[in-house]
């Protein structure tokens, strides 16, 4: 059993930035992929990144390559998502996500644990 903890949300403006974190515990994530969702009021869940646990690759969404960066440190036991240039399309609450230890990579159904999110919200 793994817990997650997000952190780092908030109100910005559009263009700010916004690091969020996720801190687990009850188990090391060094074995599992880990990841990042988001919702949206009204809208459906959508993928946002993943590192898998060799670390060696990083997925994102398309539409957010460039802007956000996933990275973990096993050390802490805890993984970021760094959020840059923010509009307020990026308005939503975001999960982090982990899964089962070793697990294959699979971008949508591949998490076991969820956290509770934190809300991000973008004024314009």
């Amino acid at each position: 059993q793994v817990q997650l903890v997000e952190s780092g949300g908030g109100l910005v403006q559009a263009g700010d930035s916004l690091r969020l974190s996720c801190a687990a515990s009850g188990s090391t994530i060094s074995v599992r992929n880990m990841g990042w969702f988001r919702q949206a009021r009204g809208k459906e869940r959508e993928f946002v990144a993943a590192v898998t646990w060799r670390g060696d690759t990083t997925y994102y969404t398309d539409s957010l390559k460039g802007r956000f960066t996933m990275s973990r440190d096993n050390a802490k036991n805890t993984v970021y998502l760094q959020m840059n240039n923010l509009k307020p399309e990026d308005t939503a609450v975001y999960y982090c996500v982990a899964s089962k230890p070793y697990a294959n990579y699979n971008r949508e159904r591949g998490y076991d644990y969820w956290g509770q999110g934190t809300q991000v919200t973008v004024s314009s």
